[in-house]
C-alpha cells in the first residue's frame, strides 16, 4: 500500500511527553514493537491520537489497536504491566470496529488505583509498522490533542 497522505499523531492525554526510549519497559524502549512515544503524569482520560477504526480491544482492557485511515496501525497501551490487573482500573468508551475521530474519548484509567497496585500509569503510543515521519516533539509538558508526530 502506498502512503501518500501525511497523518498527524496527537497526544492522547495531557501530561508529560517522553520519548519511547525512556519508557521503563524494554519491550517498548527497545522499539521491539515499533517506534512511538509516551505520556506520563496524566489525568486518566485517553483520547484517540488520530482518526481511524478501533480494531482490537485487549480482553484486559489495558490496550487498544487503532487502524488509521491509510491502513497503518497504532497501539495505545495504558500503563506498564497493567495486563495483570485484569481490566479492573480501565473503562473502555468505544467498541471494536468503531470509527473514531482525533480527540474522541477511547478509555479512562483510574490512575490512583493503578498506582496503588504498584504499576506505572504512563500511556504509550506505538506505531506498529515501520514508518517514516517527522517527530515534532520529544519531551516536555503536552496538552491532549497537540501534534507529536507526522507520519509520511
Amino acid at each position: 500500500m502506498l502512503f501518500k497522505r501525511k497523518i498527524e499523531i496527537c497526544a492522547p492525554t495531557t501530561g508529560r511527553l517522553l520519548p519511547i526510549e525512556e519508557v521503563p519497559d524494554e519491550v517498548f524502549s527497545s522499539k521491539m514493537m515499533g517506534n512511538g512515544f509516551a505520556v506520563s503524569h496524566h489525568h486518566g482520560k485517553i483520547y484517540a491520537p488520530a482518526a481511524g477504526t478501533v480494531r482490537t480491544i485487549f480482553p484486559t482492557q489495558h490496550a487498544l489497536a487503532v487502524e488509521l485511515v491509510d491502513g497503518r496501525s497504532l497501539l495505545i497501551h495504558m500503563g506498564i504491566e497493567t495486563v495483570a490487573l485484569a481490566g479492573e482500573p480501565f473503562t473502555i468508551a468505544v467498541q471494536e470496529n468503531q470509527s473514531v475521530t482525533t480527540g474522541e474519548l477511547l478509555a479512562e484509567m483510574d490512575v490512583a488505583a493503578v498506582e496503588e497496585m504498584g504499576k506505572e500509569t504512563m500511556v504509550i503510543v506505538v506505531f506498529m509498522e515501520e514508518q517514516g515521519g517527522n517527530c515534532l516533539r520529544t519531551d516536555g509538558d503536552i496538552q491532549q490533542g497537540e501534534a507529536v508526530f507526522h507520519l509520511k
